[in-house]
């Protein structure tokens, strides 16, 4: 393996690194369980399990090569009613019939044998990035809850014949597959812990137990994606912090305030936190872990987590029958949510943030899903998200980048596979 390594060292890094980690899938270390998905089946004596009740399971791709550990988080989508924990409706939540094992084996699910973000990809033929070199961890979403509910709720609003009972076991989960990991796996050095959509959520919602489990020696960050957790005071009307019907919402339906619910948690590690203001939870972070740096990217014009945090609760744009005024509407939201979100992130040095106008893709949704293409910044100079993904990693100077051009990214350039998902999707 050395030979072939000094041979490669005269070609383009790009084939290098194919060529390199095509000889390690061949190598002896591929049979050890190097560079291949293994499954790992939680236990039901650790209370994990998906939505349905079957057991939870989540996907590990291990590097010899180095110690340092990503970990995605899957979004898709959320639920608080018996339709949408049943997988059914437009904002419905993802796996209501839980996680096969051949999850990541297949092109059918979402993970899409792990090519559905870059961060989970070991061979990523679309985009690379750094972390496709470290140790990669991938956990399904099957609990309807942004992997952060603890309650067991029975749903029959739709069907009461035929009731849905839910395990909103998000949260539980999340703190059985750290500690399998740090049981099997030790302390990690680097560690860059992120998601996309409801992911991009859980990811927030749950650094705190991945940091404080995994205890990584070197650098530590968040990458979240899509999943913006927005400031909604208890004390302010819908009108100032439109997301406040879905927070008192979803603090009920998933048991957040409960004894051992997620906002209880959190309140007692996590100083300056405002439990009337789940918002707060982004600078109190990284008030609380200065030397980490946190990262958020969203998309001005998001049609996707707008709807689902709003339709249910404005009866104005759930009856609307126009779908582009129905747009129109769910963006003024949007955009007031953003407008009191960003000031709250300005108050510490070690959170970033990237917020481009649109693409046209998956209805302006998640910016590292498939790749990066369209997530530029072309007023800034930036391409794509690479730069910010890197000066993150970097510990670079703070990247706080919105974009004021509203015209520029209308007739951007995508790469040939996002426009071919257009066409089929």
């Amino acid at each position: 393996m050395h030979t072939l390594f000094l041979r490669m060292t005269g070609t383009p890094s790009a084939l290098r690194r194919w060529l390199l980690c095509g000889a390690m899938l061949l190598s002896p270390w591929a049979q050890a369980g190097y560079f291949t998905w293994d499954m790992v089946e939680l236990p039901a004596s650790s209370g994990a399990s998906c939505g349905n009740g079957t057991p939870y399971r989540f996907f590990v791709n291990r590097t010899p090569l180095n110690h340092d550990v990503a970990i995605t988080f899957e979004g898709g989508g959320a639920c608080w009613d018996q339709n949408a924990c049943e997988g059914k409706g437009e904002y419905a939540a993802s796996n209501p019939d839980g996680i096969p094992p051949d999850y990541m084996k297949s092109l059918k699910y979402m993970a899409a044998r792990g090519l559905v973000t870059p961060f989970s990809s070991r061979l990523d033929p679309l985009q690379k990035v750094r972390t496709q070199d470290w140790s990669l961890v991938y956990l399904p979403y099957c609990t309807g809850d942004v992997h952060a509910g603890q309650a067991l709720v029975v749903y029959a609003d739709a069907d009461p014949a035929h009731p849905r009972v839910q395990h909103h076991q998000g949260q539980v989960n999340i703190r059985a597959a750290m500690a399998w990991l740090r049981s099997h796996w030790g302390r990690p050095d680097n560690l860059l812990v992120g998601g996309f959509s409801a992911g991009g959520v859980g990811s927030t919602v749950n650094y705190q137990t991945v940091r404080q489990v995994l205890a990584p020696s070197g650098q530590s960050s968040l990458l979240a994606d899509s999943g913006p957790l927005f400031s909604a005071p208890r004390g302010n009307t819908p009108q100032q912090s439109p997301s406040l019907p879905l927070h008192e919402r979803i603090r009920q339906a998933w048991g957040l305030d409960g004894p051992q619910g997620l906002v209880t948690q959190l309140a007692r590690k996590i100083p300056g936190l405002d439990t009337n203001n789940l918002g707060s939870l982004n600078a109190a972070l990284a008030r609380k872990y200065p030397q980490d740096r946190f990262g958020y990217l969203v998309f001005q014009t998001d049609g996707t987590f707008s709807g689902f945090s709003y339709t249910d609760f404005f009866p104005d744009i759930a009856n609307e029958p126009d779908p582009d005024v129905r747009a129109q509407k769910l963006n003024a939201l949007w955009r007031t949510d953003l407008a009191n979100w960003l000031p709250l992130l300005d108050a510490a040095p070690n959170i970033d943030y990237h917020v481009p106008f649109y693409r046209d893709f998956n209805d302006s949704h998640c910016l590292t899903i498939v790749d990066f293409s369209g997530t530029g910044i072309q007023e800034q100079g930036l391409t794509d998200i690479s730069p910010f993904v890197d000066n993150l990693l970097d510990r670079g100077p703070t990247m706080r980048n919105v974009e004021a051009d509203q015209v520029s990214d209308l007739t951007q350039w995508l790469s040939p596979i996002l426009r071919l998902l257009n066409r089929i999707l």
